[in-house]
């Protein structure tokens, strides 16, 4: 049997008993028939329990608990927590709103019960996210420093998805340079997944790749790396959550993304640029120094040539055109730091020269 039909037959029951005990309440006012009050009174409260109860009881409870259903837990318990919140301040400010006079002292401290359970359920359920995010933070900070010595050994350095792509951080890893623990928040891995399932096929080797780097990193290195689920609520860009994170961890962002770097020095934050340590340790280059390069292609002035060095430096050789595909000897006339890279511009020169210089 439903419920519905269950509380119908209760409710008609109770409203007849109420009925009855009408009709003889009535009977005894207007002196008539205590039998035929009873009777009537009582197939009307029958009746009206049969109809109504449903309305009354289960109806209700069923809106409650779908209500209930589409609220989410969190919200719940920041509703909760709100609640708590507002009837502890009520209960201190009873005792001196009972010290008013009457009827203050008997009204207030029941008007206060309600406007702050009211007050701190709305402010707990409208900056539940903010809450939820500090709590969270400040649950993650004291592992990070319960697990951690008084040096920054273990501190975290979060990842960005470029740097995973990269794949040169699993070199860096080996070498034992990166102190510290290798966070990648879940939104770094999920942006990851994202550019592995691409429709295009170049992101899509990118983002396996990635895949791979990642769990060659958590298995080879012996820098420890952790998955964290810490995210930053209110922000939909993962560059913008990672600088967010960065500033409240009080962390360094390891990357290799240019608009990234600027973004968060400009906030701040630390950043270990992989392309800066790569140019860091190139070889040292001064302008008359002599080199032997293999010109592979034309570059986009009339005459010049370009080559590459082993660490992938750019090198363009005046007049080189004339030298493709060949081993030349070339003398430095000029290099050029950029953002991107490092850049030598040099000429076609004779090994005696050369020398000379």
């Amino acid at each position: 049997m439903s419920m519905d039909f269950l509380s119908r037959i209760f409710g008609m029951v109770v409203f007849a008993i109420l009925g009855v005990y009408a009709g003889v309440y009535l009977s005894g006012i207007d002196n008539g028939d205590a039998e035929l009050y009873a009777v009537v009174l009582g197939l009307v409260g029958a009746l009206a329990g049969l109809v109504l109860t449903p309305y009354l009881t289960v109806r209700p409870m069923r809106k409650f608990r779908s209500v209930l259903a589409r609220i989410s837990a969190q919200t719940l318990v920041a509703g909760l927590a709100g609640l708590m919140t507002g009837l502890i301040f009520a209960a201190l400010l009873a005792f001196p709103l009972s010290l008013l006079p009457s009827p203050f002292g008997d009204v207030l401290p029941f008007v206060g019960v309600l406007l702050f359970g009211y007050l701190g359920i709305s402010i707990f359920v409208m900056r539940q996210a903010d809450i939820f995010s500090v709590m969270r933070l400040t649950i993650f900070k004291g592992t990070e420093e319960s697990r951690s010595s008084s040096t920054d050994v273990n501190r975290p350095i979060l990842l960005d998805t470029s740097v995973i792509i990269d794949g040169r951080i699993n070199d860096i890893a080996r070498t034992g340079f990166l102190v510290g623990t290798l966070l990648i928040p879940r939104f770094v891995l999920n942006e990851l997944q994202y550019i592995a399932d691409s429709s295009d096929s170049l992101r899509r080797q990118r983002g396996r790749r990635g895949m791979e780097v990642l769990s060659e990193l958590q298995k080879d290195t012996a820098v420890p790396v952790r998955i964290s689920d810490i995210d930053v609520e209110g922000v939909r860009e993962v560059d913008d959550k990672l600088v967010i994170l960065a500033r409240q961890l009080r962390c360094p962002i390891l990357t290799n993304d240019y608009n990234l770097n600027r973004i968060a020095e400009l906030q701040g934050v630390p950043v270990l640029n992989v392309n800066e340590l790569a140019n860091a340790v190139k070889s040292v280059l001064l302008p008359g120094e002599g080199l032997i390069v293999n010109i592979i292609q034309e570059g986009k002035e009339a005459g010049q040539g370009v080559a590459y060095l082993d660490d992938g430096t750019m090198v363009v050789v005046e007049d080189g055109k004339n030298h493709l595909n060949k081993e030349v000897t070339v003398k430095v006339t000029k290099i050029l730091q950029t953002a991107a890279g490092r850049m030598i511009f040099a000429r076609v020169g004779d090994q005696e020269d050369i020398d000379e210089s």
